[in-house]
């Protein structure tokens, strides 16, 4: 794909590849083993408004920044309330990260019903609020959304200029409807005709799982960068291919997956981590040979350290 940099309100990026905010999968450790591989920019899970309002730990525990994290460092919030959005994107707790993502994309149906996520794109006098009061923080503010809440109501070439008209500095357009959540085909159209409404730096999401498939994504929309997502649970890899650095062999894509358990074990404990490195390490293995018969073993594996002697004997 074409590597360049993009100006995102006088941010200087290394590149225009991005890693998706993934709700339970893009923590700090991960974020950061992404950035070294090439992302230049990374957000986190997406965190609630009114959790960090109400003061929640648990939501809170989401903003963590890993030490020596390269890139830019992007929190994604997510709420309908144009208030409680200014509030959490002034907090204190918002102050170490460089870019704000507005979450007006997510398709699961209790954040859609509460008005939140993709539901955004039914109101776009509601969304041009929330946008600018977001963008009274001062910081960068990009905007992450769908073609359209359905396929009667593809609108997102109106709603990215709207976007740019209240204040945000990028878009970020997953090429799927509402209904489609993240399956089937990718609107290139949609994308294009969007990234033609706007001057600021539209970065296309969906379907990129290799080289070829960021390439195709750019050149059938003219995008300026792409997001990557699901491809970057299966292959994180993948962003060394995309920022043209040479291919982890088999040897350093273990020593990662290694590196991704300690560090994870070291910044949120066993527990969490035992947890969570068995779903990670399950797609790193999707496709290897005997992966079937390994992953119910794996699912069940119940401490770190014996999570790490059979990563010690996996092909990756």
């Amino acid at each position: 794909m074409n590597l360049t940099s993009l100006d995102i309100a006088g941010l200087k990026t290394a590149g225009n590849i991005f890693l998706a905010p993934l709700a339970g999968y893009t923590n700090a450790v991960f974020r950061k083993l992404c950035a070294e591989m090439g992302a230049s920019v990374t957000y986190t899970e997406m965190v609630s408004a009114k959790g960090l309002f109400y003061d929640s730990k648990k939501t809170r525990e989401l903003l963590r920044i890993a030490d020596g994290c390269p890139g830019l460092h992007g929190c994604q919030i997510f709420g309908s309330d144009p208030d409680c959005m200014r509030e959490a994107a002034c907090s204190e707790d918002l102050a170490p990260f460089d870019i704000i993502d507005i979450n007006m994309g997510c398709p699961v149906p209790k954040i859609y019903r509460n008005g939140d996520g993709c539901a955004l794109m039914n109101d776009l006098p509601l969304a041009s609020k929330i946008i600018s009061e977001v963008k009274r923080s001062g910081k960068a503010v990009s905007v992450k959304f769908r073609t359209g809440p359905s396929p009667h109501n593809i609108n997102c070439a109106d709603f990215a200029r709207m976007c740019e008209d209240s204040g945000a500095d990028l878009i970020t357009i997953h090429g799927r409807v509402r209904d489609a959540m993240y399956s089937g085909p990718v609107d290139y159209e949609a994308i294009a005709s969007a990234k033609s409404r706007v001057h600021i730096p539209v970065i296309a999401n969906g379907g990129v799982f290799t080289d070829e498939d960021a390439t195709n994504l750019m050149n059938q929309t003219g995008a300026d960068g792409v997001m990557v997502a699901r491809g970057a649970m299966f292959n994180p890899w993948i962003f060394a291919t995309l920022s043209g650095k040479e291919d982890p062999d088999a040897a350093s894509r273990q020593a990662f997956v290694l590196r991704q358990l300690d560090e994870t074990e070291a910044m949120y404990g066993e527990r969490f981590t035992c947890v969570y490195m068995r779903k990670m390490v399950s797609f790193y293995i999707k496709g290897k040979p005997n992966a079937a018969k390994i992953r119910p073993v794996l699912l069940q594996t119940p401490t770190c350290e014996e999570l790490r002697e059979m990563i010690r004997e996996m092909e990756f």
